[in-house]
């Protein structure tokens, strides 16, 4: 048999980015606490600016804390086209319901693939490792209060090689003109924002 030179549909790659402007990502991941207490995070994140759009914290996660959240996550008119998320069990019909009601279509990626929600994948990852491996978390309103601390930080002043080293919410150019540059420490310190303020 002759073998095809060209697959015989769009890649996930393709797909991905023929769809980035309509196509958020969805995923939850576990933070445990001082006493061992187990807490879920479920965060939307925007494709195409890397921008995470909604973020919640909870001990008990149940299907219809997440199609609230869904709810919370976007205006009226504003719902994505596109929701891309795994198969957990914790969304269930409740949250599909709520999603076609919406409008919003979902794209489920294949069993143990992270890597096909990718974006989401590695925002994640990014949370874990520039803030929550830094700090002790105590209970429930502690991490909000971290994480709404990070996502404020993430989307104003954190640069992003895939956008040209601007941030998700983006910045101008700061010429010398405008003066020296200094520091303002952003999540508590563990960050800082470097920017040109007029003497």
């Amino acid at each position: 048999m002759v073998r095809q030179q060209k697959p015989p549909s769009q890649t996930w790659r393709t797909f991905l980015n023929n769809h980035a402007k309509e196509l958020v990502s969805a995923d939850f991941f576990i933070v445990p606490t001082i006493a061992f207490q187990l807490l879920f995070v479920f965060v939307i994140l925007d494709h195409d600016r890397r921008r995470p759009i909604h973020f919640a914290v909870t001990a008990n996660p149940t299907a219809e804390w997440t199609a609230r959240q869904l709810l919370e996550g976007f205006l009226w008119d504003k719902a994505p086209r596109y929701l891309l998320r795994d198969r957990d069990g914790i969304y269930g019909e409740k949250f599909c319901d709520t999603a076609k009601w919406m409008g919003i279509r979902e794209v489920l990626a294949a069993p143990r693939s992270p890597w096909q929600n990718a974006y989401a994948e590695r925002l994640i990852r990014s949370i874990r490792r520039e803030c929550l491996d830094h700090v002790i978390v105590f209970h429930e309103a502690g991490l909000r209060r971290i994480l709404k601390d990070y996502f404020k930080y993430y989307e104003m002043c954190r640069t992003h090689l895939s956008l040209e080293k601007d941030a998700p919410i983006s910045r101008p150019v700061e010429p010398p003109s405008l003066g020296p540059v200094t520091e303002i420490p952003k999540v508590g310190g563990l960050h800082h924002l470097y920017t040109r303020k007029a003497a």
